[in-house]
């Protein structure tokens, strides 16, 4: 196999301070790994409070990121990356603080005209005294990812969460809680403005929760979906207007819920470092794409490079074209 970034220095950001760390850890290790197939020489950085000065030292000419949740994930690190004038991958800052806050992303996407779940935010302690709105609801932290921080209020429940008033809620004095959509999960990953294809998620747990998303075994993946092809279609469309309202760049991914009964399709948020994971979503539509994942990351570490103003270094890597039902 050639080599594309034979000799270039990529600095993996992986680990970090957030509740999600630990599936940061799994996503970094293959993302080395397959730089290192690449031919490119990795330094694998746990990224902790002193990264500014680890990165300084280090020197690479490129970060990929693969650090997931607060600070790694929200525009911290990516402010971080900019200040030491490092090429990074995925979202920039704005587009990262934005996604990562689902209350101010729930605004702008529904002011681009894409349909997303009602609600708002709340002060955790109003919601743990009594339903703040008619179940069944969703409570989340609102600014987590890997479902971290999330109940669902079912039809009957006698009383909310109690959960969210706990010593050991870490995730904010606000929460937000939304309407339950009750459906079909799905998930829709965008490159370079295009959507790949439509998953749906099938799970035997409550929800589709941090279990759901990373354990062996706790999920199923339909790729692509069976959905109505206009469903289909309105998904991918769906996605790529919040990809852009949200001004991403690189690889996202959105995440929606399908109510088969009603037919009302609803973007619940998206990710601006989806899972590099051996469970994770985008690389199995790539893969549908006929791009395997050591071309993925070439393409998601090019990108940088290219925005960086560092010049391109393979045209090897190719972009997932659009699928079809």
């Amino acid at each position: 196999m050639s080599q594309p970034l034979s000799g270039r220095h990529v600095a993996v950001l992986l680990g970090g301070l957030s509740s999600e760390r630990e599936v940061s850890l799994v996503s970094g290790a293959a993302c080395a790994d397959a730089l290192e197939r690449l031919g490119a020489r990795v330094s694998r950085v746990d990224a902790g409070r002193d990264v500014a000065q680890v990165l300084a030292k280090l020197r690479p000419e490129v970060c990929f990121n693969a650090l997931h949740g607060a600070w790694g994930e929200d525009g911290c690190v990516q402010g971080v990356l900019e200040t030491l004038a490092i090429p990074y991958t995925h979202c920039d800052v704005l587009a990262s603080a934005l996604a990562m806050d689902k209350a101010k992303a729930k605004a702008v996407l529904a002011a681009a005209g894409v349909l997303v779940p009602g609600g708002g935010l709340y002060d955790r302690h109003e919601v743990a005294r009594d339903h703040v709105m008619p179940p069944p609801y969703v409570v989340k932290a609102n600014a987590e990812g890997s479902s971290v921080g999330v109940y669902i209020v079912r039809e009957r429940a006698n009383r909310p969460p109690q959960e969210v008033i706990e010593p050991s809620w870490t995730y904010g004095e606000r929460v937000m809680v939304e309407p339950f959509i009750r459906g079909k999960e799905l998930a829709v990953g965008v490159m370079d403005g295009r959507a790949m294809t439509v998953t749906e998620i099938l799970t035997e747990r409550e929800f589709y929760d941090y279990d759901a998303k990373y354990a062996a075994g706790g999920s199923s993946h339909v790729v692509p979906a069976d959905l109505p092809p206009h469903v289909f279609e309105k998904a991918m469309r769906m996605s790529e207007a919040a990809h852009a309202a949200l001004g991403c760049r690189g690889v996202t991914r959105s995440d929606l819920r399908y109510d088969d009964i009603n037919d009302i399709l609803v973007l619940l948020e998206v990710n601006t470092q989806p899972g590099m994971t051996p469970t994770s979503l985008v690389p199995e539509q790539a893969a549908h794409q006929g791009v395997d994942f050591d071309s993925l990351v070439l393409w998601i570490t090019e990108d940088a490079y290219a925005r960086g103003g560092a010049g391109g270094i393979a045209d090897t890597a190719e972009t997932p074209g659009q699928g079809a039902p």
